[in-house]
């Protein structure tokens, strides 16, 4: 395959909003991402999960038009613009980040907060060095970080993210402007789902709350915001988180946004787990009745302790109400640890095979106190996951791709859950490996979950974004 050239000269660069080399914190407020190429018409050649042999996939108006077996005595046309001869390289469906933290990214790798260093590695100290951050956010420096996020995204597969932002006191609109922004630039590129979220208590300390739920309320209406979330369990008592929870929610109904809610974020099994209330008081906003959309409940980390009857129970108590699960393994497992060294993170093949939710897992902060550790490649995560897990066999494996494309997607109200690639299905999808490999080209999903490599296409839309 040929390298499509996306490289800009230093002028151009600076005229695109990208730091200029005086002023490393200098950057205009608006800049044009990597343009897509000509639209593809044909793949040929390709490997697909599940499938033996190799197939043709074609591409009309950017969704897949037909799956055909490969000829390979036809003529390769590879020549002609628009085919893509992939070499029986594997072909997948595109990634997905269903929870990450956009304004948050890259803050100890940023000269600008470089004095910011962890020392005790704990959730208080991330929440206390992160405040210290936020009061210095910029629009630049926004931009700058969060372009970085979804552009290296892209190199690893993603076409889709849902991006959580933050509004308080602190930062105001800030962190949404930038994001709005971003989402904007992206739009041919990456599909940018922006969270409006609220880490700070909406409803405890000085001032009750006030200014953020009326900074939230005025964020819900803005064009381009997606979601609305909170953090429950920063609130100063049960009743408190309960006010919480029946606020957003309302919020989230009158404005016919997704929910998305930082839930039972600990590992003491004294606790009552606080799922239970937030599910009861969801249902008495009458959700269902006014065709609410998605609800995910991400982190959760204290259902690890559930037994099989408090499954059992979970899936009768959610009902029909439309919840998905979203497990933040490299957060939770550097976050969460008990006084024994316990760590807890939600076992999501599990949630899936044996009690029936809808779940997933993502990357949730990069390069920050929350999550010093990983990047912005969701397979890394996959990988994490066979050995959290237990889980290397065949079915596995493809459970765990499933979690950071199709069933990342679908929890945030983006696609299916499987990984065949259908006629009409966006052809939004992977190519893993490059022409004249070895036999080290990855052959299934599980050769990728295992190593998924460097060498990706990601397509989007029927266009090459990254190669």
């Amino acid at each position: 395959m040929s390298k499509v050239q996306f490289g800009q000269d230093s002028a151009q660069a600076k005229q695109l909003g990208h730091p200029d080399s005086s002023n490393p914190f200098k950057t205009r407020p608006t800049a044009a991402p990597l343009h897509p190429t000509t639209p593809l018409s044909r793949v040929i050649g390709v490997r697909l999960p599940g499938r033996p042999d190799l197939w043709d996939v074609f591409i009309s108006a950017g969704r897949i038009a037909s799956v055909e077996k490969h000829d390979p005595a036809a003529p390769r046309l590879s020549h002609l613009s628009g085919i893509l001869d992939a070499s029986e390289q594997l072909l997948a469906p595109s990634l997905c980040h269903a929870h990450v933290h956009l304004d948050k990214c890259f803050l100890l790798q940023d000269p600008k907060y470089s004095d910011l260093e962890i020392v005790e590695g704990d959730f208080q100290e991330a929440m206390t060095l992160t405040g210290k951050a936020k009061a210095r956010f910029e629009e630049g420096d926004l931009l700058r970080r969060g372009r970085r996020l979804i552009e290296e995204s892209i190199k690893h597969g993603v076409t889709a993210m849902r991006a959580f932002v933050e509004v308080d006191n602190d930062v105001h609109f800030k962190c949404l402007e930038a994001a709005l922004n971003l989402k904007k630039d992206f739009e041919r590129t990456c599909t940018v789902q922006i969270c409006v979220f609220a880490q700070l208590p909406l409803f405890s300390g000085e001032g009750g709350g006030d200014a953020v739920r009326n900074l939230l309320s005025e964020a819900a209406k803005r064009e381009g915001v997606d979601v609305l979330g909170s953090t429950p369990y920063v609130e100063s008592d049960k009743s408190r988180m309960g006010m919480n929870v029946q606020w957003i929610s309302t919020l989230a109904l009158d404005n016919e946004k997704f929910l998305d809610l930082h839930m039972d974020y600990h590992l003491d099994k004294s606790k009552e787990p606080f799922i239970w209330d937030a599910l009861e008081l969801i249902k008495e906003t009458h959700w269902l009745d006014r065709n609410g959309k998605g609800i995910t409940m991400g982190h959760c980390t204290r259902l690890t302790q559930f037994e099989k009857a408090e499954w059992q129970r979970l899936k009768q108590t959610v009902g029909d109400l439309p919840v998905s699960f979203v497990g933040l393994p490299t957060s939770d497992l550097f976050m969460m640890r008990t006084e024994n060294n316990v760590r807890g993170t939600l076992h999501v093949p599990k949630m899936i095979q044996e009690h029936g939710f809808q779940a997933a897992f993502s990357v949730n902060n990069i390069g920050n106190a929350f999550t010093p550790q990983g990047n912005c490649d969701p397979l890394t995560v996959a990988s994490l996951g066979v050995g959290i897990y237990q889980a290397g066999t065949k079915k596995d494996t493809e459970i765990l791709y499933q979690c950071v494309s199709t069933r990342a997607k679908a929890v945030i109200g983006l696609g299916k859950s499987t990984l065949d690639l259908k006629p009409g299905d966006p052809a939004d999808f992977i190519i893993f490996g490059s022409a004249g490999a070895d036999w080290k080209n990855r052959k299934s999903v599980a050769e990728v979950v295992y190593d998924a490599g460097s060498a990706r296409t990601t397509v989007k839309d029927g266009r090459i974004t990254s190669q």
